[in-house]
């Protein structure tokens, strides 16, 4: 695949991410993914990575930037996203080996992420890029 091109999102530019946002967050209104997306990235340690060919974002991945007690300094990928024409093309393993170098280049002693229990193909794919399962993710809305 040629004329890739991966880089962080500017704050000016945080909002091109909907379309690709609302394919992971179908249920979700999209006046409040916006409200979310401009919270996180202004007041959270919150970037995000877009993924271009020929210009046209194709791809995301929110990073959170945190100091965990038991790993250290980590960045965690967060909505990995790729759009549904581009799949399976190796765009993933490249994205994963930009933020794996991103993270050694910023310090970062670890990475680690969330998905979903029915995502299957993701679980394959994070564990042979060397993540390993360690507990699960509850959630409870109030």
């Amino acid at each position: 695949m040629q004329n890739i091109e991966i880089k962080l999102i500017s704050k000016k530019h945080i909002l091109n991410i909907l379309p690709l946002l609302k394919e992971l967050n179908t249920t979700t209104k999209e006046t409040i993914l916006k409200k979310r997306v401009l919270e996180m990235s202004t007041y959270q340690n919150y970037k995000c990575v877009g993924v271009y060919i020929d210009k046209q974002l194709i791809g995301i991945t929110g990073l959170w930037h945190l100091t965990r007690h038991y790993c250290g300094k980590t960045i965690e990928p967060d909505h990995v996203i790729i759009s549904d024409t581009y799949r399976n093309k190796g765009i993933g393993k490249i994205l994963f080996k930009w933020i794996h170098n991103y993270a050694q280049k910023n310090g970062y002693e670890a990475s680690e992420l969330n998905t979903y229990i029915n995502n299957i193909k993701s679980h394959k794919f994070y564990e042979l890029k060397g993540y390993k399962k360690l507990g699960f993710h509850y959630l409870k809305i109030i």
